[in-house]
């Protein structure tokens, strides 16, 4: 007679089923799946959501082949499903939320026969003109979603220095307590120009700069951190997700006072990572990101 499976156990090897189909997008599995499979990724993840480096629950993991670079972020946030989801479903609440980056210095969200798109101006870390910054179309649609379950996704053919295929997708789905499971991730493709010139700052400007993944210890017992491209990878998708985590903490804010509220908090969210975030103090930080979001919306 077979013994029955434990439902953490059913969990588990559901995770390991359909945890790929979730990461490159399904386009075919319908929500209830895709919601499974999710929480099955956040059964599975229990204890290191529950100690990590980061004080939170939070797990980062990365990917560096050849031909592209991929970061994701699983976390759960103290928001209920029925607050994060309707505000993350719409295109226009995504610019104010990218940027909220940094390297983010406009966006604007547009939608033409109900097809939506955001364009995504990149640039260094100061303030810019838009002529000086690179614009990345993205297509931006809602994937699948259900009374507990919410899948968006941003997808651009061509970026800066031969770079593509970006996609940014986010998963969220309901869970006990009011609390909702996000999965963010974040991947684009490279080819030889574009590797080039990412080396060249990661040599230059760039050097010493880490990612977040321990790949070993120093003499004296120190952890040593992941550098290189798949260090810029995982600072930039812990940025857009503390960008998330952010703009959501801020929603209860009186709307005038949001945007200072959410600017402050990004910054101190990423200060809690000094180590691989920190590249402007706040003033210079709020001063630029007023700047930016005042031409946005001027």
């Amino acid at each position: 007679m077979r013994s029955a499976v434990s439902p953490r156990r059913w969990l588990l090897v559901l995770a390991l089923l359909i945890s790929t189909c979730t990461a490159v997008v399904c386009a075919d599995a319908p929500p209830d799946t895709l919601s499974a499979a999710l929480l099955a990724k956040h059964e599975a993840l229990g204890d290191r959501l529950a100690n990590n480096p980061f004080n939170r629950p939070v797990y980062l993991e990365s990917i560096e082949n050849a031909v592209n670079l991929k970061g994701e972020i699983y976390g759960v946030v103290a928001h209920p499903f029925a607050t994060v989801a309707p505000v993350l479903r719409e295109a226009i609440n995504w610019c104010d939320i990218l940027m909220l980056h940094l390297n983010v210095k406009h966006c604007r969200a547009t939608e033409t026969n109900q097809t939506h798109s955001l364009s995504v101006y990149i640039g260094r870390k100061y303030w810019e003109p838009l002529v000086a910054t690179y614009r990345i179309e993205y297509s931006f649609r809602v994937a699948a979603e259900s009374s507990n379950y919410l899948q968006v996704v941003l997808t651009a053919d061509n970026g800066p220095f031969n770079t593509s295929d970006y996609r940014i997708l986010l998963e969220a789905v309901a869970l006990p307590g009011n609390m909702t499971f996000l999965h963010l991730s974040y991947s684009y493709g490279y080819g030889s120009l574009a590797k080039l010139a990412m080396e060249t700052y990661l040599v230059t400007v760039g050097r010493g700069k880490v990612g977040f993944t321990i790949v070993g210890s120093d003499r004296h017992g120190q952890p040593v951190y992941v550098g290189g491209l798949r260090g810029a990878e995982e600072r930039n998708v812990m940025r857009y997700y503390l960008a998330v985590d952010a703009y959501l903490e801020t929603l209860s804010v009186p709307p005038q006072e949001q945007l200072e509220a959410r600017l402050r908090d990004w910054f101190t969210l990423t200060e809690h990572h000094a180590l691989q975030l920190h590249e402007l103090d706040e003033k210079e930080y709020l001063d630029i990101k007023r700047r930016e979001y005042q031409r946005k919306t001027g």
